[in-house]
């Protein structure tokens, strides 16, 4: 009996192994193909363009480790990565300031007009940002911000605010109001009680709110190409373009510049990851 009890025990182990077998080589398949992009970047920008265009090898004979400072000098992308980092980091901080504040009283305050409000957030989200660059352009303009980076954020931060409010409202909103009854009762004002007690619950959010708007806002070049006029102002995208001239083709070098680019969004990845999935999931679920 104890023999055929221990049988029955082990196929259903060996069932959920093979299970989780199937499920983590699924998983490693799809990540090798999302891998894949990347690491033919990587071996790309470390070839010559003879060596690029014959496609004879996945990985280079002879290593190019030259294309990155002729990238670096060429492209200029001391200069352009710079101004991404400004205008990325002021960004994101304008966003988590309004879209925090914005969130917490669409889910803690009741005032008229409150479902209108989030109506009205929803239908600007529909909007294509292209089709807003004219009204956007020409609200800059009267107020003498056209080629000036001040200008440039502002647009980044209203550009990401409807989506992150609704983001942070769902975070707030799966709050017990218990928190804010027990500091209001020790004394706290709202302001205290929403720093002290609400935001730090809410750093899962904050954290994927960051990741998703500064993505966006790295990766922004068609508003910076109408609003700058000054070359030195542009984003590090516009350091990109120097190696797509048809007349002489550097595919190695934009490789390389394009590696460069993305080193400092890896690095805010990794630094970010641990609320990201957890801040998105609950995003989409609450």
């Amino acid at each position: 009996m104890s023999g055929q009890m221990t049988e029955r025990a082990e196929g259903p182990r060996r069932a959920i192994r093979l299970d989780k077998v199937g499920l983590y080589g699924l998983l490693g398949v799809a990540a090798l193909i999302a891998l894949f992009p990347l690491l033919w970047m990587l071996s790309g920008s470390l070839q010559s363009l003879t060596e690029l265009l014959s496609n004879e090898s996945f990985l280079p004979a002879d290593p190019q480790w030259h294309n990155y400072v002729t990238a670096w000098v060429q492209g200029e992308l001391g200069v352009y990565l710079r101004n991404s980092v400004l205008y990325t980091g002021s960004a994101v901080v304008g966003i988590l300031l309004v879209s925090s504040l914005a969130g917490y009283a669409l889910a803690r305050l009741d005032f008229a007009g409150k479902s209108v409000f989030t109506f009205v957030i929803l239908a600007v989200m529909i909007i294509p940002a292209p089709a807003m660059f004219l009204a956007q352009y020409k609200l800059l303009i009267s107020l003498n911000l056209t080629n000036n980076p001040v200008g440039y954020v502002l647009i980044l931060i209203t550009s990401g605010i409807p989506m992150s409010t609704l983001i942070m409202r769902s975070f707030f909103v799966s709050q017990p109001r218990a928190l804010e009854e027990a500091a209001a009762l020790d004394g706290a004002g709202p302001l205290r009680i929403f720093w002290n007690v609400i935001l730090p619950l809410a750093r899962p959010g904050l954290a994927a709110v960051a990741v998703i708007q500064g993505l966006g806002a790295w990766n922004e070049y068609l508003m910076a190409l109408v609003l700058f006029d000054d070359n030195s102002l542009m984003p590090v995208q516009r350091g990109l373009t120097a190696f797509t001239s048809a007349e002489t083709p550097q595919q190695q070098i934009l490789l390389a510049a394009t590696t460069i680019s993305i080193v400092p969004v890896v690095i805010f990845y990794l630094m970010a990851q641990r609320h990201i999935v957890k801040g998105i999931g609950a995003g989409a679920i609450k």
